[in-house]
């Protein structure tokens, strides 16, 4: 399994993505954590697929809500001529349910075993992958509904990583003052966690885990 989790945006050394997956290659970003926000989904939809694009990736968007209630079997055979996935930050209730109704969920997990596909995002695209939501919505309003999306809230994550990941830890960011909350919540039911400030990046590369500043 290779993750690259990211604070904000792609960190302070986008080289390690790419020693990750390897030059080149067919990726795809996913921005339906914004999907409640159309201005800032446009912007980061531009500026993210540039910047993958930059590292020499060949990249187009893969709007989950075009997959709702499609055959899983097609998403996944379109999953495996990639890869790469990268998962924006924003609310990540929202990209939860996205990721469940799509079939996503239970796709990536598959890939992710097999070792078969990258996995790479920030903010909540690194929170989406706790195996429990709890404590997520002292930063991200669970309540937020957008046309298409399924009312009830989703608390069970992925289940991709055993620990959780606290993102903008003191950094010059508009939920950097949220998040000693999300640490005594974690700290109080026991939840192991790590921190992560913006530019640095956690990397699991076949079971080792590396902070990188």
């Amino acid at each position: 399994m290779r993750l690259y989790l990211s604070s904000f945006k792609i960190g302070n050394n986008p080289n390690k993505l790419v020693e990750l997956t390897g030059k080149g290659g067919n990726a795809v970003f996913v921005v339906n954590a914004l999907d409640y926000r159309a201005d800032s989904r446009d912007k980061f939809l531009v500026s993210e697929i540039q910047m993958l694009r930059e590292l020499g990736y060949n990249v187009e968007e893969l709007d989950l809500r075009m997959w709702f209630g499609k055959k899983v079997e097609d998403l996944e055979k379109y999953l495996r001529t990639k890869k790469l996935v990268w998962v924006n930050g924003g609310n990540t209730f929202l990209l939860r349910k996205a990721m469940k109704q799509s079939g996503f969920d239970e796709i990536i997990t598959r890939l992710l075993k097999e070792d078969v596909i990258v996995y790479a995002g920030f903010s909540a695209g690194c929170a989406v992958l706790h195996k429990d939501l709890h404590g997520i919505e002292i930063t991200d309003d669970p309540n937020i509904l957008v046309e298409g999306y399924n009312e009830k809230i989703e608390w069970i994550g992925l289940g991709v990583i055993d620990f959780n990941i606290v993102t903008h830890y003191e950094s010059n960011h508009n939920e950097s003052g949220e998040t000693k909350k999300e640490m005594d919540f974690y700290i109080h039911n026991k939840v192991p966690f790590k921190t992560l400030r913006d530019g640095e990046v956690l990397i699991v590369n076949s079971g080792l885990i590396e902070i990188i500043k």
